[in-house]
């Protein structure tokens, strides 16, 4: 069983303009198995305009991809749903979809983009909030 959590990491960060008034900000907490190309975690998307997206938590997985080449040295996907509100006067909620595509290299930090309900953010910046961390 432990051949399969081989080289699991613990990676942590930011997709978004941080220190941009009123951007979107998506944190990410993630459990990294390269072995098993495997992503899975939490992401809390954070907005400054309060809202009814000002504060949205999305359990997330994905797939981590060796690239081989060039300065980004991984690609990432990330899916989740998360329960999104009719905005007023609409009553009710629905499953909303969370995705996010990363090329990040070694370190964590590159560019990236995500979406969810009614908002499309691209050729953001991903930093690392510190060196990954093995599991």
């Amino acid at each position: 069983m432990s051949e399969l959590l081989a080289g699991a990491y613990l990676a942590k960060g930011t997709i978004g303009n941080v220190g941009t008034p009123g951007a979107p900000i998506a944190t990410f907490s993630l459990v990294v198995v390269p072995s098993q190309h495997t992503v899975t975690g939490t992401v809390v998307i954070t907005q400054a305009v309060q809202g009814p997206d000002s504060h949205i938590v999305v359990q997330v997985k994905g797939r981590i991809y060796s690239t081989g080449f060039g300065n980004f040295t991984q690609v990432v996907s990330l899916q989740g749903q998360y329960v999104q509100s009719f905005p007023p006067p609409a009553i009710g909620s629905f499953l909303a979809d969370f995705n996010a595509h990363l090329a990040i290299d070694n370190a964590w930090n590159g560019t990236g983009g995500f979406s969810y309900y009614q908002h499309q953010i691209e050729n953001v910046p991903v930093a690392s909030a510190k060196k990954p961390e093995l599991v």
